[in-house]
């Protein structure tokens, strides 16, 4: 199961008095010499964190794979045509919110949802949607052309449950039967990513807070480690 470490809120901590430091490109060196297997970022309308600049500078020192998290704002949609990460995952996204509040409604624009993902991958990008984990919106990635779908572990994270733990590997078991790859992601932190990490049919989770925060405690390789000694240990 691979790790994707997402370097935001490095970018937080940068921006919260405007100086050029800490380097969100620093930290994904850091991340990916610990053993990350690719590097997450979001590019938000409003840049409260990544810059244009720091995502044209990762596509260029990255050795892994690049996962960038976007909405279908069209500016944004252009300039990730230009730059060409490895990946694309399509969010949600509300200028007021703290974090993504949760997954793609494929229901609401799936014409301007299928048309971006046809030319993300025209243009040999893959693309995610991150979705909730339900059935209906995983069969419905599939119909729209994603390559892969990221289930939304927020909830379960937040009420470990085990029917909100079923649905996520529900969900991750038609993903496969779909042809689709399965990630995951959203509130995991050292505590629970391990009953995550039995789920056979995840290939890969993306996590930043949790080891961001840890990090500013030990240190980003260490961060990094401890949560893939986690992942492969898993409960």
């Amino acid at each position: 199961m691979r790790l994707g470490v997402n370097i935001d809120h490095v970018g937080t901590i940068r921006e919260a008095r405007g100086m050029r430091y800490p380097d969100p490109i620093e930290a994904a060196l850091l991340a990916e010499s610990a053993g990350a297997d690719g590097i997450t970022a979001h590019l938000r309308i409003d840049r409260r964190h990544i810059k244009e600049r720091d995502i044209r500078i990762l596509r260029e020192v990255v050795k892994t794979h690049l996962n960038v998290e976007a909405s279908l704002d069209k500016e944004i949609q252009s300039m990730l045509l230009d730059i060409k990460p490895d990946w694309v995952c399509l969010v949600p996204e509300r200028e007021e919110e703290i974090t993504t509040e949760g997954g793609l409604n494929l229901k609401t624009v799936p014409g301007e949802i299928e048309k971006a993902t046809k030319k993300l991958k025209n243009s040999g990008i893959m693309v995610t949607f991150f979705i909730e984990p339900k059935v209906e919106m995983v069969e419905m990635a599939s119909d729209l052309g994603a390559c892969a779908v990221e289930l939304n572990t927020g909830k379960w994270s937040e009420y470990p449950s085990d029917a909100n733990y079923k649905k996520i590997e529900g969900a991750a078991q038609v993903g496969i039967t779909r042809g689709l790859e399965v990630h995951a992601g959203h509130g995991l932190n050292l505590r629970n990513v391990g009953r995550i990490a039995m789920i056979e049919e995840i290939d890969e989770l993306n996590i930043g807070h949790a080891i961001i925060s840890r990090a500013i405690i030990v240190g980003m390789e260490r961060a990094v480690a401890e949560m893939k000694e986690r992942i492969l240990l898993g409960e």
